[in-house]
C-alpha cells in the first residue's frame, strides 16, 4: 500500500530534491518513531498492526531515486527482502528501546535498499548489465 500512495503522490507532484527528501525522512522517522513508541507497551515489541515501520523504510529506500513505475517494483521487493533478512546492524538495532527498535531497524534495511538499487540501476544503465 505504501509503495502504490508514494508512486501516485510523486506522479502528481515535482520533484523534491535533496532538502524536500531530507524533510519527509525526518518527518516521517519521528512519527513513525513516536506512533511505533505509543504502540509498543499495548501490543508488544514490533507488533503486526503497527505498519509505520515499513512505510518509513520503504520511504528510505526510494529517496532520490527515479519515481517511475520500475523503482518502485523493485524498492518494494528490494526492502521486503532486506527488512526480513535484517542485515547488520539491523537486527541489533531492534534491541533499541521502544518506537526507536522498531523503525531504526527498517530505515537500515531502506538505505540498504536504496543503495543496492543504485548499484543496480548502475550496472543497467552504465555496463549494460542484464
Amino acid at each position: 500500500m505504501v509503495a502504490v500512495l508514494y508512486w501516485l503522490f510523486f506522479l502528481v507532484s515535482p520533484p523534491l530534491g535533496v532538502v524536500g527528501w531530507l524533510v519527509v525522512l525526518l518527518v516521517a522517522f519521528a512519527v513513525g518513531v513516536y506512533t511505533a513508541d505509543k504502540a509498543a507497551p499495548e501490543w508488544g515489541k514490533d507488533p503486526g498492526q503497527v505498519v509505520v515501520d515499513e512505510g518509513v523504510g520503504f520511504l528510505f529506500t526510494v529517496a532520490l531515486l527515479p519515481t517511475d513505475i520500475w523503482t518502485v517494483i523493485i524498492a518494494f521487493f528490494v526492502f521486503r527482502v532486506l527488512d526480513i533478512i535484517k542485515p547488520p546492524p539491523a537486527r541489533q538495532l531492534e534491541a533499541l528501546p521502544g518506537g526507536w527498535g522498531i523503525v531504526v531497524d527498517d530505515v537500515v534495511a531502506g538505505i540498504y535498499g536504496n543503495l543496492l538499487i543504485r548499484l543496480l540501476f548502475f550496472l543497467v544503465e552504465r555496463i549494460g548489465w542484464i
